[in-house]
């Protein structure tokens, strides 16, 4: 299977991680890539790789685990998937089950302390021309919408300061497409992220990518920051903002990859 920048999803869990201690690591079925392609089967979301597949979302391209380089935290398990088939106009990035799938991945290896995650978004293009003034379409809000019912009633404790930093490598529309992605985002009735503002400017230190230039048009250079409250700290919640946020940069008009990085900034 051939791997193209606009199909390409990862993601890279940053922080700590207790093996389990009745774990074999020499038993090769339960290292991350074949405890992913094993979830992923059971949960429908994985398109065999055969000449005649159909179905799924995704085809597994590669994952591991083990320290990454780079400033703390370090990368502890990432995944890598190609999706089989363009996103419909009516559906959201499937980026909620993918996060959910390295999850349950994760929980399988050991104790997870998750300090930032980060995620390479193949944005759809599907959104009109920002400078034509024209209120962006709905696209795959409504599902992302019904689905944030998972979250409903969830204990107000768990509910946690964001950081949402979003880089298009070489190319800078994120930056001018941020405020009408502020305002669209909080137009909708929702509580599983209260996106409160972005900036321009904030230029804290993020985990270094382990991902090539050539699938997102790296390096990074062009970066804007949201701030905001979520849910609860989990790959679940996190897959759901990683989707909202798909969704806004592809109707206000960004038609290139985006990395995603979601950390809780330190208290004052």
């Amino acid at each position: 299977m051939s791997i193209e920048p606009d199909d390409t999803m990862f993601v890279a869990l940053h922080g700590e991680l207790a093996l389990h201690p009745w774990r074999d690591p020499l038993v090769a079925s339960s290292d991350a890539y074949s405890l992913f392609l094993a979830r992923s089967s059971a949960m429908g979301w994985l398109t065999e790789a055969t000449r005649s597949a159909s179905g799924g979302l995704w085809g597994m391209n590669d994952a591991g685990q083990g320290p990454g380089v780079g400033p703390e935290p370090s990368h502890i398990a990432w995944f890598q998937v190609s999706l089989t088939a363009p996103v419909p106009e009516d559906r959201p990035l499937p980026v909620q089950a993918f996060l959910s799938c390295a999850g349950d991945v994760t929980a399988r290896l050991g104790d997870l302390t998750l300090r930032a995650v980060q995620v390479l978004l193949p944005v759809p293009v599907r959104g009109p021309d920002p400078s034509a003034g024209t209120s962006p379409p709905l696209g795959g809000v409504i599902p992302l919408l019904q689905d944030a019912g998972w979250f409903a009633d969830g204990d107000p404790r768990r509910r946690t300061p964001v950081r949402v930093t979003l880089d298009g490598g070489q190319d800078p529309s994120v930056r001018s497409a941020a405020p009408g992605m502020l305002r669209w985002m909080r137009g909708f009735d929702q509580d599983v992220l209260v996106c409160d503002s972005f900036s321009l400017t904030d230029d804290h230190p993020i985990p270094a990518s382990p991902v090539i230039d050539e699938l997102w048009h790296g390096p990074a250079r062009h970066r804007v920051t949201f701030h905001g409250v979520l849910t609860e700290w989990s790959t679940d919640a996190l897959g759901w903002l990683a989707a909202l946020f798909a969704e806004a940069a592809s109707l206000h008009g960004v038609g290139t990859p985006l990395m995603l990085t979601a950390d809780r900034p330190e208290k004052s």
